[in-house]
């Protein structure tokens, strides 16, 4: 991998990059598709190339379970197994393990957790998730942490930071596979001097990128900002910053704002899926009865293809008959809606006007809207 920052502006920490990886270059900031299951929802690989995908983001967990790292490797990896062309980022499988509740158990060595397929008997630790990471093959890994929910006390936080430092030097010293990139993850819940002994912790260890994992899990978004406030300046200045989990259009901006380079979430495609989209003026609930004789586009301001060929009207049909075209039509334009806003949010860094644009933008679309 190599990443080289473009453009810095003046009045915020944003900044625009190109990242190389195996599969391609990217610019950033990114926002990065979610195909869990080594697929974006309804989605073809044609298509999120069609609408600006680079880089889409599968899961480590859900692919171990089905079908099996193995039966990927043996496909020839990740990218043959699926027909994506583009670079590929997967996580460890932390964040669901840990959301497994009582189905798992924390030790030192990692966790055992039951399936929540069909209750099997499991265990993920840091050499399970490189050695899975390694055989998915995708271009940038994650190292295996331990994903905090919010609240939680200083003292379980601190000794989670402990672990998940230790676990991030066995996930280095496991990693096998040099064509692949690995990001630490930097954890501390909303401590300031935890995150502090995290950054330091991972800096030691000298990944090749730093996400920032325990956020967008249950805080007010106020408190997101004021942790990204006091951890980003903190990690190196030239390696891409990745924040994990987090899509909506407002904390993009503010993450941007504060130096993130790469997002992901599920948000545009789950919201998709109860007949939700985004548009230039807010969010809209496209399967209401509002809409039944709406024949003008989701959004009048978006060039997608759903815009240019469709009409609420004939959507909301689609999504209240069960029509699977519904929600890929919603999908489509949200991922377009997502990865044009970043294509404009990287012009208003280079332009250095990302202030007023973000201003211009959300005197339409609102600000903190719930999704």
């Amino acid at each position: 991998m190599k990443f080289k920052i473009i453009t810095k502006t003046k009045d915020s920490r944003a900044r625009s990059g190109l990242l190389q990886t195996r599969h391609g270059a990217f610019e950033t900031p990114v926002f990065m598709p979610v195909g869990t299951q080594a697929t974006v929802k309804t989605m073809t690989p044609e298509e999120l190339e069609q609408i600006g995908a680079k880089i889409i983001l599968s899961n480590t967990y859900h692919l171990y379970l089905r079908p099996g790292h193995k039966v990927v490797e043996e496909a020839g990896g990740l990218h043959k197994f699926m027909n994506w062309k583009g670079s590929i980022l997967t996580d460890s499988g932390g964040y669901q393990v840990f959301s497994l509740g009582e189905l798992r158990e924390i030790k030192e060595e990692g966790v055992t957790f039951r399936s929540h397929l069909n209750g099997s008997l499991h265990f993920i630790g840091p050499e399970t998730s490189i050695e899975i990471q390694n055989a998915l093959g995708a271009d940038i890994i994650m190292c295996f942490d331990e994903c905090i929910q919010y609240p939680a006390t200083y003292d379980y936080v601190k000794n989670s930071v402990d672990r998940t430092s230790r676990w991030a030097e066995r996930c280095k010293k496991a990693h096998a596979n040099p064509e692949q990139t690995l990001f630490g993850i930097v954890q501390g819940g909303v401590y300031k001097d935890l995150r502090e002994i995290s950054v330091k912790d991972l800096i030691s260890l000298d990944f090749d990128g730093y996400s920032i994992g325990g956020l967008s899990v249950g805080e007010p978004k106020e408190k997101m900002y004021e942790v990204l406030d006091y951890t980003v300046p903190i990690l190196p200045e030239d390696k891409p910053r990745y924040l994990m989990g987090v899509g909506s259009p407002d904390a993009i901006f503010e993450g941007v704002l504060r130096g993130v380079d790469m997002f992901d979430c599920v948000l545009p495609t789950r919201i998709a899926r109860n007949g939700t989209v985004f548009t230039r003026k807010g969010k809209l609930v496209v399967r209401n009865a509002a809409y039944a004789r709406d024949f003008s586009p989701l959004d009048s301001e978006c060039d997608c293809y759903v815009c240019r060929n469709y009409t609420r009207a004939y959507i909301r049909h689609l999504i209240n008959a069960r029509e699977v075209l519904g929600i890929r039509l919603t999908t489509m334009h949200n991922l377009y809606f997502l990865l044009n806003l970043m294509r404009e949010i990287r012009l208003a860094i280079e332009g250095d006007y990302l202030i007023d644009f973000k201003q211009e933008f959300f005197e339409k679309f609102g600000y903190n809207q719930e999704f």
